[in-house]
């Protein structure tokens, strides 16, 4: 998107639902598949590409609830404890009307390996022929995460949308501008975060990274955290392009990812190239060598 004269636009949508935190409950596991499909329609029916979900959207397994040690104390997670057949069937029909709106779809959810290894906490990346194309694994963890629940992966994961190139995180790691860094170098032009909600000021965090960065954030977290960190999107200046409802209800919003709008232009025409020529060392050849330079005492 640093190139003016080749603009790309996709319409994405940001969703917050209601996070269950027993993958026990298989009510509970149907009806946050329901809720799911049901913002997928909406999004659908106002013209979006691609809908984001946040971390937990069918299931936030509590660490009390799987531990070995709970209900009261954390410890190891036994992972038996969770209805696996019921997850994959909610997660298959999110693929399947993801194939019957050609909806791209981005949600997270827990992904089995190999017993004895713990599993992944991932974000799936499920395309508009409802095929899983690529998955994220949350990289860094909590330590209750990954000192008792889940592996962590190992890689960023980037994948486009009418051209347009997306990049995810997960969990806590909005803490982490490294992270985001690192996605601007893989060139991406928005970084869908996902988030069953982490201490601080997820929303302020979010608008530093798209400001810093001049890209899209799309910041997806769960309705019940809504009063304060509604879901959104940042534009690459910084500023909120849209909300969703603070009134803790399942919802979604949608927007233009357009680099020749009003809210993209500049930062990511002018900005972010900047900041890549600078960062390249084109400062060397103006440095001088000087006495008055090198001596920091030196008075005015």
């Amino acid at each position: 998107m640093s190139e003016a004269r080749n603009p790309k636009s996709v319409r994405l949508a940001v969703a917050q639902t209601l996070v269950r935190e027993d993958p026990r409950d298989v009510e509970a596991l149907r009806e946050s598949g329901r809720e799911v499909r049901a913002l997928m329609r909406e999004a659908s029916a106002q013209g979006a590409r691609i809908v984001h979900f946040p971390e937990g959207a069918i299931c936030f397994p509590s660490k009390f609830v799987l531990s070995v040690d709970g209900p009261d104390a954390v410890g190891p997670a036994d992972w038996d404890r969770c209805q696996w057949p019921v997850l994959q069937s909610e997660l298959a029909a999110v693929a399947e009307l993801a194939r019957e709106l050609r909806l791209w779809t981005v949600i997270a959810s827990v992904h089995r390996l190999t017993e004895p290894n713990r599993p992944h906490n991932s974000l799936y990346v499920i395309s508009d022929r409802g095929a899983v194309v690529t998955r994220y694994d949350e990289r860094l963890l909590s330590k209750t995460k990954v000192s008792y629940m889940y592996s962590p992966g190992v890689s960023p994961v980037t994948f486009e949308v009418d051209g347009v190139r997306f990049g995810c995180l997960l969990g806590m790691e909005i803490h982490y501008p490294e992270l985001f860094a690192e996605y601007e170098k893989l060139d991406v032009d928005c970084v869908l975060f996902s988030t069953s909600g982490t201490p601080g000021n997820t929303a302020a965090q979010a608008q530093g990274h798209a400001a810093v960065n001049s890209y899209w954030v799309s910041l997806s977290g769960p309705a019940q955290h809504s009063a304060t960190a509604p879901s959104g999107i940042v534009a690459p200046n910084g500023h909120w392009l849209a909300r969703c409802p603070t009134d803790d209800s399942p919802s979604v919003v949608v927007v233009n990812l357009d680099d020749s709008s009003e809210a993209a232009a500049d930062a990511v025409t002018f900005g972010r190239p900047w900041r890549r020529e600078a960062r390249a060392g084109i400062y060397t050849e103006h440095q001088v060598i000087d006495p008055r330079s090198e001596d920091r005492t030196a008075a005015f």
